[in-house]
């Protein structure tokens, strides 16, 4: 019998995080192998875990840069809340941080976000201002700016569509993680567009390493979709950071898709995330269908699926 040792190999040195803020990032690049199977001989596609992030979800990261900037430069502090508009993920970075580093947190999150963000939210002690449903993340972002409007002196409004400390957060962590793990042999990129932080700031800084890299966004293919965080930038008021020219290809994933990649997701790679994961994954993997021998396709694993448990897709 091998003795354990050899079967998991050395022991990694443990890295103490002295502060929750330095837990965030350095998340793995996952193979996801079993997905895989179906493609060429030589095409590998991998999953950018960011699920695995303390608060659960990708929007640590520009959180925390959007934060940092703010303190330092004063917007806020002394007292002022942060506020901004959210469809769950961001709220619940920003008001973990809130209670970490003693501010408070208002946020603006449409009606018919999951039970369970809202729980998140109230356990961090996040004030919530539900918006109408219908409107999505673009009632939410017009009520904030109303009540920021309204009471300058008592908010700092993050604005997390137009705030470039969202984008520059991928551009610096992000895109070196993935360059890094990939011994810079990735070739395409593919991810959804909510904000588009993550796909700008990533793919600014992955084609300055690569020129020859392909970036590939991804989008519902309606307006009134269930793919929560994600857009139709059609029809959705355009996020101030938004470069459509950033993308090579754009590829439209509809709610039914993105939910049966992530009941896929759990089932075949053990990775409980969430639909816009899935819709995110299930263009990767349509994407890499199409590539030859030596393509590396990365593509980003969102956030948790624990918070869409309420949700009846899972049992499709």
């Amino acid at each position: 019998m091998s003795d354990l040792s050899s079967l998991l190999g050395p022991v990694p040195s443990l890295c103490a995080h002295p502060t929750l803020l330095d837990a965030i990032g350095g998340t793995p690049l996952l193979r996801l192998e079993r997905l895989a199977t179906g493609l060429r001989p030589g095409v590998e596609l991998y999953g950018k875990a960011e699920h695995l992030n303390p608060s659960g979800s990708l929007k640590d990261r520009p959180a925390r840069a959007m934060v940092l900037a703010a303190l330092a430069s004063g917007a806020l502090g002394g007292g002022r809340s942060l506020l901004d508009a959210t469809s769950g993920n961001a709220g619940i970075a920003y008001a973990m941080l809130g209670a970490a580093m003693g501010f408070p947190v208002t946020l603006c999150l449409p009606a018919g976000a999951s039970a369970e963000r809202k729980r998140i939210l109230g356990i961090y002690g996040a004030r919530i201002i539900e918006t109408d449903p219908d409107q999505g993340s673009d009632g939410a972002r017009l009520r904030a700016g109303a009540i920021h409007r309204a009471d300058p002196d008592r908010y700092f409004l993050a604005d997390q569509y137009n705030n470039e400390a969202n984008w520059k957060a991928h551009y610096e962590t992000t895109a070196p993680e993935i360059w890094a793990q990939t011994g810079g042999r990735i070739s395409h990129f593919v991810a959804g567009l909510g904000t588009s932080g993550t796909f700008m700031g990533t793919v600014r800084r992955l084609k300055e390493l690569n020129p020859r890299l392909v970036a590939v966004s991804v989008q519902p293919d309606i307006r009134a979709h269930g793919l929560a965080g994600l857009k139709h930038m059609r029809t959705a008021i355009v996020p101030g950071i938004y470069d459509p020219g950033l993308a090579d290809a754009d590829v439209a994933v509809s709610t039914a898709e993105g939910q049966a990649m992530a009941r896929r997701l759990a089932l075949e790679e053990g990775l409980l995330v969430g639909p816009s994961t899935g819709a995110s994954v299930s263009a990767a993997l349509r994407v890499a269908g199409a590539l030859p021998h030596g393509s590396v396709v990365v593509t980003v694993l969102f956030d948790s699926g624990a918070r869409y448990l309420a949700d009846p897709f899972w049992e499709a």
